[in-house]
């Protein structure tokens, strides 16, 4: 919620505007980061800088709640290289080939719907914990699998550990971090999906010297190494002060907030307006609906908020992201490259890419704003899809030399996970575990990441398919078009919703109080 920083006053001391990453001064600022003056100055108010105990904290809570997401990283990247060797050992077919790979998608879907209800039952924390264990018993089969038949097996219960990490992460991040770090915080599970993928490229390129009926299965045996460390993180991590509250047990939850906020002023305005949405809830101002009959027969509001959420789940991955990073390999080869050694050296430069700009994602969210980077993410992966569609066409015909394409296919799969990873990437997960109210969040986050599964497997299972009957190039034409389509579902349903706590957000979708929607310059009025 917002107020012009230019004109508002409060016993004679003016609101400090804050400075934006161009360095303009904003025309708005939220009313929980200003706070009476404790300075006894003449009753003015200040703005509350952010401390560094309780900001360090919440940072490593955020980076140990998404050690999970290394798990779908890695085994997204090392899949990449272990179906080669997985070929050739135990001789699988294509249609078995794109079976395993885009099985883990679907699979992980239903992980996901479990544990919507799991989080609200026994707690974001626990079901993080739930997460490693189920993935650990995937890998550990799919390491020791005697045929395909044990292998999907393995896999399936890989997918659905997966599916509950993947969910649970963000709302737990959300819940835990303030309004001024949430953007950045939220982008955490994100950059440790690609720093597993990145892990997942290396450990092709390690242990692929090693006999064929070997190699692959230490690379997937390497994956349950960071599952093993989330008992660790459970010791360490508190539970969600929402959920807390959600359970009555809100003198637990004020010690969490004690702990992730800079003053115990701001613990106890957080503490209200997470208690003043709880009590919305439990008092049944929702015609006793459930939160299912509330998502499938939606007010306008939560349609609009539905909307949003699933649709930027949906361009995600439908835009053919997935595609690149499971199939580099099949995509460089098809550009010219032969050796296996070439191959692997070329997945692992796209996994350097989109480690990196997602780092940097994290360094911009909260500074230019969410809407900024899904533009430039949108419109630079549309350029880079139309570049690679063009030249594997052109490679195809032979009417550019080699060297000189593969070098441009190589770029442009860089360029497009970096635009990626820079954008839409990140702020898919951030915006689909803020935007929901509390009574609906965890369940609508989990609707989102199904969403992201099933268009994930989607692609993931059809690219080889596709690509025998309208060629690699064609796939591409067709990811292109779609990903223009992207940047016209950004302009007209993603709202700016960086510097907003979660209980102001839902103005944005409908009613309340007067805020700024977007970039543009029109506000939407309680009426």
């Amino acid at each position: 919620m917002g107020f012009p920083a230019t004109e508002a006053t409060a016993n004679g001391g003016g609101m400090r505007s804050l400075p934006d990453f161009l360095g303009r001064k904003s025309k708005y600022v939220r009313m929980d980061d200003v706070l009476p003056d404790e300075q006894g100055d003449g009753g003015g108010v200040r703005v509350r800088g952010a401390g560094g105990s309780s900001r360090r904290y919440v940072f490593a809570c955020s980076a140990f709640a998404s050690l999970n997401h290394v798990l779908l990283g890695y085994d997204v990247g090392v899949m990449s290289g272990c179906i080669i060797f997985i070929q050739k050992d135990l001789h699988i077919t294509e249609v078995q080939q794109e079976v395993l790979v885009g099985c883990l998608s679907f699979i992980s879907l239903l992980g996901s719907l479990a544990a919507g209800r799991t989080s609200d039952a026994v707690g974001r924390k626990w079901t993080i914990g739930l997460a490693a264990a189920v993935f650990q018993a995937g890998a550990a089969i799919m390491t020791f699998a005697p045929s395909f038949t044990v292998l999907m097996m393995g896999r399936l219960l890989a997918g659905i550990g997966i599916g509950i990490g993947i969910m649970v992460a963000p709302v737990y991040i959300s819940e835990i971090t303030p309004a001024t770090l949430r953007g950045s915080y939220a982008s955490f599970p994100e950059i440790f999906i690609s720093l597993g993928i990145l892990l997942g490229y290396v450990s092709n390129l390690a242990f692929a010297g090693l006999p064929d009926h070997i190699n692959w299965r230490v690379m997937l045996a390497a994956g349950i190494i960071p599952s093993i460390s989330i008992a660790f993180v459970l010791l360490v991590i508190p539970e969600s002060p929402r959920w807390l509250v959600m359970q009555g047990r809100t003198v637990e939850a004020r010690a969490v907030l004690l702990k992730v906020t800079d003053s115990e002023d701001e613990a106890k305005e957080r503490l209200a307006e997470i208690e003043a949405a709880a009590a919305v809830t439990i008092s049944g101002k929702y015609d006793g609906k459930t939160v299912w009959q509330e998502l499938t027969r939606p007010s306008p509001v939560i349609r609009r908020m539905l909307i949003t959420g699933l649709g930027i789940q949906c361009f995600q991955q439908i835009t053919g992201i997935d595609a690149l990073v499971y199939y580099s390999p099949t995509i460089f080869r098809d550009a010219g490259i032969t050796t296996e050694s070439q191959l692997l050296v070329a997945t692992v430069a796209v996994g350097f890419f989109k480690t990196a700009f997602i780092a940097l994602a994290i360094v911009l969210i909260d500074r230019v704003g969410r809407k900024p980077l899904l533009y430039v993410s949108t419109v630079g992966m549309t350029a880079c899809l139309v570049v690679l569609a063009a030249t594997l066409a052109m490679l195809a015909h032979g009417s550019v030399s080699k060297s000189a394409g593969i070098a441009v296919a190589i770029l442009t799969v860089c360029g497009d996970v970096a635009f990626f990873s820079i954008g839409i990437g990140p702020i898919c997960w951030v915006m689909s575990s803020e935007i929901f109210p509390l009574r609906l969040r965890s369940q609508a986050a989990a609707l989102g990441a199904v969403m992201n599964r099933v268009t994930s497997g989607a692609v993931a299972m059809s690219f080889l398919s596709v690509c025998r009957a309208i060629s690699v190039a064609g796939a591409f034409s067709v990811f292109a078009v779609i990903s223009a389509l992207s940047v016209v579902f950004v302009y007209r349903f993603v709202p700016e919703t960086s510097g907003k706590s979660l209980e102001q957000i839902e103005s944005l979708f409908g009613g309340g109080c007067e805020v700024e929607l977007g970039g543009a310059e029109h506000l939407v009025h309680e009426r």
